[in-house]
């Protein structure tokens, strides 16, 4: 987690949200080449830097109801974290997640999670 050692949240609340977020969903977005190869130790290493971005991005968030939304995400990412192995599709819909929360991290959807990756809410059940 070197890569970030240096942040505080005096020097990090100088991003905007926008930029916090994106910020997040790069640390995301590294992480999902190695989700995909299964390289599980450097999974874990993503998720932690992750967090500490999320943690940063709480401690300076100054509404609330972002908050809450940041910090459901953030459990989210703390359960992909503590879980043996993570599922690709369950790393893309954290991911996907996160980038709906800001409407500039939002555009990035169809570069970063092409429609064919993109997670899927389950088919309907017949009757």
């Amino acid at each position: 987690m070197s890569q970030h050692a240096g942040l505080d949240v005096a020097r990090w609340s100088k991003f905007d949200l926008d930029q916090q977020v994106l910020m997040i969903a790069n640390e995301m977005n590294r992480a999902t080449r190695f989700v995909d190869a299964g390289a599980a130790d450097a999974v874990r290493r993503g998720y932690e830097r992750v967090l500490r971005l999320a943690d940063l991005t709480m401690a300076c968030v100054p509404r609330r109801a972002f908050l809450r939304e940041i910090a459901r995400w953030r459990d989210v990412i703390a359960e992909l974290y503590l879980a043996e192995s993570v599922r690709l599709p369950d790393h893309r819909a954290a991911f996907k997640a996160l980038l709906q929360l800001r409407p500039t991290a939002a555009k990035q959807i169809p570069l970063l999670l092409r429609p064919e990756e993109s997670p899927s809410p389950p088919a309907p059940t017949p009757p």
